[in-house]
């Protein structure tokens, strides 16, 4: 992760919770009022976020808060465990906490079910990728989640790859215009990736000597066939439909990825509280 982009990233998230002031908790405390506050686990998670980003919430809202105890990513947590503890200012700890508390359940969650798809694919060596179907404003987090969850990332935005799709196939009449037009324009360097719906897309692939081919929400027996047809002159991606009841089938299918849109879009945020203690 970019720290300074992540300090500007956090100071926005805190100018739009906070506003132009915590009306109750100004009201109700003491401006010089110190305490500790603890993040609990509520369920068994990987953690993530916890000793990267949390701590930098509380820093961004007060350098007189200190981190007396952080849980380090990709440790599994406990119900009632303690992940983080910090010291300071109880009005700022107070601001300073739904920001750190929203951020780091989302990014436990994004871990944690990457981590359950690869576990279902182990020992095979298919990798789990992400996708760009992340949160807008929150990409690099996720991305950064998903990696802690043992996955791996794929694009980060349009200028980090390409992948021709259906419709710039369908723009370009052909996969073979398209990867003629793209190979004018890149470096001999870069990949060039191709999605594919169906075998007669892979056979236009493998003419066009693409790197790599998508197959687009293929069935696993068509997933084998095309296996078999590359035969290890491309790399090949499965894409589309996939979860964890039928993902190790699909690893199965001997493709080299799987990558997984719900990876970001469709993960469950992990329970974790903020108390007070000390006070």
């Amino acid at each position: 992760m970019d720290v300074n982009v992540l300090k500007k990233d956090i100071g926005k998230f805190l100018e739009e919770d906070i506003g132009s002031g915590d009306l109750t908790s100004e009201a109700t405390l003491n401006p010089d009022q110190r305490g500790t506050a603890e993040f609990v686990a509520k369920g068994s998670f990987v953690v993530c976020g916890i000793e990267t980003v949390a701590p930098l919430v509380f820093k961004t809202q007060s350098p007189a808060i200190d981190i007396m105890q952080a849980s380090q990513d990709k440790t599994l947590s406990s119900p009632g465990g303690i992940l983080l503890q910090v010291e300071g200012p109880v009005l700022d700890l107070l601001k300073a906490e739904r920001v750190a508390l929203n951020l780091v359940q989302r990014l436990c969650g994004i871990a944690t079910l990457t981590a359950r798809f690869v576990e279902k694919v182990k020992p095979l060596p298919v990798k789990i990728l992400d996708t760009r179907k992340t949160t807008p404003g929150l990409r690099m987090l996720e991305k950064y989640a998903v990696r802690v969850g043992g996955g791996h990332n794929h694009r980060f935005n349009l200028a980090d790859g390409v992948l021709i799709k259906d419709n710039h196939i369908q723009a370009c009449g052909s996969i073979k215009n398209a990867v003629t037009r793209m190979r004018e324009r890149i470096p001999h360097t870069m990949k060039i990736e191709v999605e594919a719906a169906s075998i007669e897309q892979v056979r236009e692939c493998l003419a066009c000597s693409v790197d790599i081919i998508m197959l687009d929400n293929m069935d696993p027996p068509m997933m084998r066939e095309a296996v078999k047809i590359v035969g290890g002159r491309a790399l090949l991606e499965a894409s589309g439909g996939i979860n964890l009841d039928n993902v190790r089938q699909v690893a199965d299918t001997g493709v080299d990825y799987i990558s997984i849109g719900a990876l970001t879009h469709s993960a469950p945020a992990c329970d974790i509280s903020m108390r007070l203690r000390n006070i």
